[in-house]
């Protein structure tokens, strides 16, 4: 069995087509008319406001992609949601946790049945490569600039926007704040060389999803694989 991807599986960020480039480039010339953000009339109204109002409104309608997959989903939704529109800075702005809940970008790269982990030496856990959500960045870029720093993959989506959201309390060495995390499936290829961070893993390794260690990973981890590989 094969992630399910949907019929927009093709259609990956770095073409432009349902995002436009980072904020202060201009709405790339392949978007239509039947864009979904565009005949919503994200681009219009977004315009008229402040660079950070327009990325906070951005990760919003990322967070608005996900379906639920059950009811604790669909609360952590709201909870995000509600996060976003009440102001609060969403981005860490100083290590090790400050503000101490902030946003966090997986970047869960698949290969068929097979997920690639990193033994993640603060958390103490075997975790997707990501990251946090640099200001003004949006989540979609740092799932890609997380690929690229810390496994050496340039990534392309499986999926339109993020599979999956969380929020957790941390674990490890830096453990105590709160993570709000979007999680995202990139494409992976298990044939080639593996390469990682080694200033941040001990290891990285690739798992058949039925053997993920799940009393050593994320507590969501066993939710996401299986809605992942729903039929």
């Amino acid at each position: 069995m094969v992630p399910a991807t949907g019929k927009s599986s093709q259609l990956f960020y770095k073409t432009g087509r349902f995002w436009p480039e980072p904020i202060g480039r201009a709405v790339p010339t392949t978007m239509t008319a039947n864009d979904p953000l565009r005949s919503s009339g994200f681009f219009s109204e977004n315009r008229k406001k402040p660079a950070r109002d327009r990325m906070r409104a951005a990760i919003r309608e990322e967070v608005q992609l996900i379906q639920p997959l059950d009811e604790l989903e669909q609360e952590t939704m709201l909870d995000v949601l509600a996060w976003i529109d009440s102001g609060a800075e969403l981005c860490r702005l100083e290590k090790p946790a400050t503000p101490p809940k902030h946003l966090v970008s997986y970047s869960a790269v698949i290969d068929d049945e097979h997920v690639l982990l990193v033994d993640h030496i603060n958390a103490e856990l075997w975790l997707p490569a990501g990251g946090h959500v640099d200001p003004g960045e949006h989540p979609r870029d740092t799932a890609l600039r997380e690929a690229a720093e810390e496994l050496s993959i340039e990534g392309e989506f499986l999926r339109e926007g993020p599979v999956f959201v969380t929020i957790a309390t941390t674990v490890g060495k830096t453990a105590g704040h709160t993570d709000v995390s979007l999680w995202y499936a990139l494409r992976g290829d298990r044939t080639s060389s593996l390469g990682f961070d080694a200033s941040e893993f001990r290891d990285a390794r690739w798992f058949h999803k039925d053997d993920v260690p799940l009393d050593r990973t994320d507590r969501h981890m066993s939710r996401f694989l299986q809605k992942l590989y729903a039929d």
